[in-house]
């Protein structure tokens, strides 16, 4: 995803005799794009394939189907009201999907039992509280509130929580990467992209290898929002060592580099991450425009393109009243959207703004589920003229 690393023992050269202990290992190639995309090769003490069992467990308990489409109106929804409790892969809810992206938001009491993987898409968790690790075949990945964790399609893993959480999880439905305009030929980040090499912190290989781990036996995987339990013949985590450029990753959204303009520059800066039919934004505390005569909330505009998904994380928000940490706001294509009357006035003259928030651009109409719906806020859409 952001450059290639290597960890523990591997071979000389790939697809060759690679014995530890005296005893032969096996390679398990773990690829994107069928096999001319991004790559890991993980070096196994037993075939990664093999289970003893498997258990048809039915929908995902927080799994439901995008609503019909409605009239469209701008709507608030109040993450808060979820329900807390559950283990951090149950606990989730499907608030919001379409064929690119599912918008997740789960309040965890605590971590994961079994081992879990996505088969529908890479996953990208915004935690906006709580903090813990993710352990997989890699190794140990410590997080932290604020921080962006990106898992890739179909890695078995396990969230281990310290606490209680509120993790909002886009699930990408196309590969999750960096944009391309941040790279440079050679696939370096270039110095103008808002980020460097260093913000982006990868597993760390434990003392023993991730056998150390002790990992559950038992792997939950999700396709098509349906779950299906495997127990495992052997512990999955008896890699001895791995190469490659895919590996889960966590990034705190505070190493994001803001952009600041003469006069007010379009959302298109804060990009973060990208997919086919998506993009990810990032908003943080920034200095704003410096034109004498600027006006730095944002102006009112349509884009009717883009559905639009805003998690509001802390800070004050510059263009919208009533919100609060753990609002999502949803804006669809075909409505102009903008400031709440008097904010647009009041930021004139003021030097910097203090908001952090995710945003979620989708190119196909992003549609509630049941979920969303128990939890909106019913006068959101016409609050801009009471």
């Amino acid at each position: 995803m952001i450059h290639r690393l290597q960890r523990g023992l591997v071979p000389d050269k790939p697809h060759t005799v690679f014995e530890v202990d005296g005893r032969l290992v096996y390679e398990h190639c773990v690829t994107r794009k069928g096999f001319d995309g991004i790559y890991t090769i993980q070096y196994h003490r037993r075939p990664p394939h093999w289970v003893q069992s498997a258990e048809a467990l039915g929908r995902h308990p927080g799994w439901a189907g995008p609503g019909l489409q409605e009239p469209l109106r701008r709507s608030h929804y109040l993450t808060g009201k979820l329900a807390g409790g559950e283990t951090a892969f149950l606990a989730r809810r499907l608030l919001f999907a379409n064929a690119d992206a599912g918008i997740w938001v789960g309040r965890p009491a605590s971590g994961d039992p079994t081992l879990v993987a996505n088969a529908d898409g890479d996953e990208l968790t915004f935690v906006h509280a709580g903090s813990g690790r993710i352990e997989c075949p890699l190794g140990v990945l410590r997080f932290a509130a604020r921080d962006y964790l990106y898992v890739p399609q179909g890695m078995p893993h396990r969230l281990v929580l310290d606490g209680p959480a509120h993790l909002l999880t886009i699930e990408a439905r196309s590969p999750l990467r960096i944009p391309s305009q941040y790279r440079s030929d050679e696939g370096q980040l270039s110095m103008a992209a808002p980020y460097t090499h260093r913000d982006f912190r990868a597993p760390q290989w434990p003392d023993g290898g991730p056998e150390a781990l002790g990992a559950p036996r038992r792997l939950v995987v999700q396709s098509g929002g349906t779950l299906t339990a495997f127990e495992l013949s052997h512990d999955p985590f008896d890699v001895v060592g791995w190469d490659g450029q895919l590996w889960p990753f966590a990034f705190s959204i505070l190493a994001f580099q803001p952009k600041t303009g003469l006069v007010h520059l379009p959302p298109t800066i804060h990009t973060t991450f990208a997919g086919a039919g998506y993009v990810v934004c990032s908003f943080v505390p920034r200095a704003v425009d410096f034109h004498e005569r600027a006006i730095p909330c944002p102006y009112p505009h349509s884009s009717p393109d883009c559905d639009e998904i805003l998690f509001y994380v802390s800070g004050n928000f510059t263009s919208r009243k009533g919100v609060g940490p753990g609002s999502i706001s949803l804006h669809p294509r075909g409505l102009p959207h903008g400031p709440h009357p008097g904010t647009y006035e009041a930021s004139i003259g003021t030097t910097r703004t203090e908001e952090l928030a995710v945003m979620v651009d989708t190119f196909k109409p992003l549609l509630p589920t049941a979920h969303a719906a128990a939890i909106e806020d019913q006068g959101y859409n016409l609050s801009w003229v009471k």
